[in-house]
């Protein structure tokens, strides 16, 4: 006898879609039935759009578009109150010379570091993001994973994200995942929740995808891609698979939901092919930060750096720019 999954249900689901989440057997079914990912085509179609270029009289507007999607971050064991504070100054103002830069997404923290980060942003418009669910493995008992959550949601925090138990994907133990994120979900009350599915650890194409549609089912308003701490992180390809997902659940629901890509995007140019594949792929209107972020503090650097260059002509020093993170 196949046994119900546990846990309150999300409501908003189209009744087709809800019936794939009724019991183990049908999120397994349903998972299963989804058309194999073609690798090569796959591929080949990320190459094309790594391609692409921003025309100069569009790259103004990308550099700061990008700058508006970057989730600022540090997810260190030295980390401190100090680092935290001067990790929200520069997601206020990247730029201390220059005031027309537009501040950051969010700033991510360990969740006993959320209270600093809020009491620091407060008033900037500049969400709190903190991981959970014992990040960056999610090697835990759930009551853990949960009280950590709400650790994060009583500090303040807008955003948690939070990362599955691969290994229970891994194993096929798919209803257990799908639970556990319903759960955080519901602990998250307002604050957004960001699935990170750390594709590195995914092995395959299709992996990437059963993982993205589940956390689509189970409530995440992103999938992110990974923690930062494995590798490989994010990778053009994988992205460009997660914006299909997001787009045909658009298309099927017609909700909305996000992209966080972290890990390993470094360069202007990186974050260029990026927005390229969310417009080519998902479209326009997902050149948000409410659909689309960057997991990469080291990119805010080079993305001030190519801002100035633009508009003085002249290349900055990576030092009236630094980022510390």
């Amino acid at each position: 006898m196949v046994e119900p999954l546990d846990g309150p249900r999300t409501g908003a689901l189209p009744p087709d879609l809800a019936e794939v989440t009724r019991d183990e057997r049908s999120l397994r079914r349903f998972l299963h039935g989804l058309p194999g990912v073609d690798q090569v085509g796959l591929e080949q179609r990320a190459a094309g759009l790594a391609t692409r270029s921003i025309k100069k009289d569009a790259k103004a507007w990308a550099i700061d578009t990008a700058i508006g999607m970057v989730d600022l971050t540090t997810l260190e064991g030295a980390d401190t109150e100090g680092k935290v504070r001067a990790l929200a100054a520069k997601a206020r103002r990247p730029d201390a010379e220059h005031p027309d830069v537009p501040p950051v997404a969010a700033v991510c923290v360990y969740p006993d570091l959320a209270a600093t980060a809020v009491a620091a942003l407060a008033g900037s418009g500049v969400g709190v993001a903190s991981v959970a669910t014992a990040f960056p493995s999610g090697r835990s008992a759930r009551r853990v994973k949960l009280d950590e959550v709400a650790l994060a949601v009583s500090a303040g925090a807008s955003e948690v994200d939070m990362v599955i138990d691969r290994g229970a994907f891994l194993s096929g133990r798919y209803g257990q995942v799908f639970e556990e994120v319903q759960q955080v979900k519901a602990a998250c009350g307002d604050a957004h929740l960001k699935v990170i599915l750390e594709t590195g650890e995914l092995a395959t194409y299709d992996n990437v995808r059963r993982a993205s549609w589940l956390a689509l089912l189970a409530g995440g308003d992103f999938i992110k891609t990974s923690t930062g701490k494995v590798s490989p992180a994010a990778t053009l390809p994988v992205t460009t698979l997660m914006l299909q997902a997001v787009r045909d659940w658009r298309d099927r629901t017609g909700e909305p939901r996000g992209v966080k890509p972290a890990g390993g995007i470094r360069t202007t140019k990186d974050a260029m092919r990026y927005l390229v594949a969310v417009r080519e792929v998902a479209g326009p209107e997902w050149l948000t930060p409410a659909l689309f972020r960057f997991g990469a503090s080291s990119l805010l650097g080079d993305l001030l750096m190519q801002r100035r260059t633009q508009r003085t002509g002249h290349y900055a020093a990576a030092h009236h720019v630094a980022v510390d993170a």
